[in-house]
């Protein structure tokens, strides 16, 4: 995607073709700067403390951070406790197992002297995979904004939450993608982006990858968006997922279940655009998907930028006070209005799941 005219993708091999480089997102919307993984551990790092994040790039950095595990160690026992190490990282987003599992899958027929080359050519392929995934969700998404667009002959509203643009992927996004490609095709398209609280993710991130890409946006606070659309100023949502499971139970960035619940009562479509490698085929109740619960400091500081220009943390709730802080939650296939796949828009549930994927399920 463009930032200022430039292109990036989130992730991406360094000039000297064994080290990598990613976007580190806790910097932004302040300052953009990347840093360099040379081990494992970094790569760990980089997913636990959200340097990368959304379930996509966290799945593509952790294909990378095998191999570069491999460029140190490419025995047995450092592919056994690579793949250990970074799926210690983060319990929820399952591409992280998925893509944890296709690099081991690969990787443990072969000799030592073979791993190396083979795990950076399985990483990039990932990242690849994903690009095109995000792409034709992207298609698929936009044609539901040009069928509302042509049937009302106005800009459409699209409310969305949390970030689940490029920056939650390699390239394109997943929510985010149908509206690239709609403004991309001169669709008038404009996006209320909820702030996201705690992280702030959609105010930060969402609202700067937009703006810099050229969408027309409004950031408003998390608790705006049931007003909205009572007053008909929303015509659908689109967010993202972590964890689908087989029956289309949608787990997410927490708030987004009390998006839904607002969309179906004032019967505003509410669309998950989801790639197939999110989908959890061993589950089929959200209520077995574990939720992460993440630092309470997440909850009782937030980081801002004075007015002298320095980037800030600050105290916003009272010493001593115990904060809460579940980072996900599930919405329920009921009210889903659809899934938007790679190979179309699927309904939310296990049927509908098997007939678009019918080698996975």
């Amino acid at each position: 995607m463009n930032v200022d005219g430039t292109h990036y993708r989130t992730i991406w091999l360094a000039a000297d073709g064994w080290a990598v480089e990613i976007i580190d997102q806790t910097k932004l919307p302040f300052n953009f700067e990347t840093v360099r993984l040379e081990n494992v551990e970094d790569a760990a790092v980089a997913i636990k403390d959200m340097l990368v994040r959304g379930a996509p790039l966290i799945g593509a950095t952790a294909a990378y951070g095998m191999a570069l595990a491999m460029h140190a160690d490419p025995s047995d026992v450092a592919l056994e406790r690579a793949y250990d190490r970074l799926l210690s990282t983060r319990p929820t987003a399952v591409n992280l197992r998925w893509a944890l599992d296709e690099m081991t899958k690969l990787l443990q027929p072969l000799g030592a002297n073979a791993r190396q080359a083979a795990a950076y050519a399985r990483a990039a392929e990932i990242c690849d995979e994903d690009v095109d995934i995000c792409s034709a969700i992207g298609d698929h998404g936009a044609a539901l904004i040009k069928a509302r667009h042509d049937e009302t002959g106005d800009t459409v509203h699209v409310l969305t939450h949390c970030n689940a643009g490029w920056l939650a992927t390699v390239d394109w996004g997943t929510a985010l993608a149908p509206i690239y490609k709609a403004h991309d095709a001169g669709i008038p398209v404009h996006v209320w982006v909820d702030e996201t609280r705690p992280r702030n993710q959609g105010a930060s991130l969402t609202a700067w990858e937009l703006g810099r890409h050229g969408v027309p946006l409004t950031i408003i606070a998390d608790n705006a968006g049931g007003h909205l659309m009572q007053e008909g100023r929303v015509d659908m949502c689109i967010v993202g997922t972590d964890r689908t499971t087989a029956s289309g139970d949608v787990c997410n960035k927490i708030g987004t279940y009390l998006k839904a619940l607002a969309a179906h009562d004032n019967d505003v479509p509410f669309y998950v655009a989801l790639p197939s490698p999110t989908i959890d085929w061993t589950l089929d109740d959200g209520r077995d998907i574990p939720i992460e619960e993440r630092a309470a400091d997440e909850v009782t500081k937030i980081q801002g930028k004075t007015e002298s220009g320095e980037v800030i943390t600050v105290e916003i709730v009272p010493e001593g006070a115990n904060a809460g802080n579940p980072a996900f939650d599930v919405t329920p296939a009921r009210m889903v209005t659809g899934l938007i796949t790679e190979r179309g828009v699927a309904i939310a549930s296990k049927q509908s799941l098997a007939e678009m994927f019918p080698e996975k399920a």
